[in-house]
């Protein structure tokens, strides 16, 4: 019986070992995505970013935002060359 709950034991602590470095690995990831959305929100123009409100307000699939995604780096060129002649 002790060999049997000495196996439970370990493969318990085995779990947890893999469970603890996949928490981790999803912090990190979690923190990367939060920075990653962070930035995309600043180099949006107004007009995606109230086009996306939009969306997410009327269930739209997700498949629809990524078109802006794809529209998103004129939007950028076109904030940078806007600024200094503004």
């Amino acid at each position: 019986m002790d060999l049997v709950k000495s196996h439970l034991m370990y493969a318990v602590r085995e779990e947890v070992e893999v469970l603890k470095e996949q928490i981790k690995e999803l912090i990190e990831k979690n923190s990367q995505l939060e920075q990653e959305n962070n930035l995309l929100k600043t180099l949006a123009s107004p007009e995606q970013l109230a086009q996306f409100q939009a969306q997410l307000q009327t269930g739209s699939p997700a498949a629809n935002t990524q078109p802006q995604g794809t529209t998103q780096p004129p939007a950028q060129a076109a904030s940078q060359g806007s600024g200094p002649t503004a």
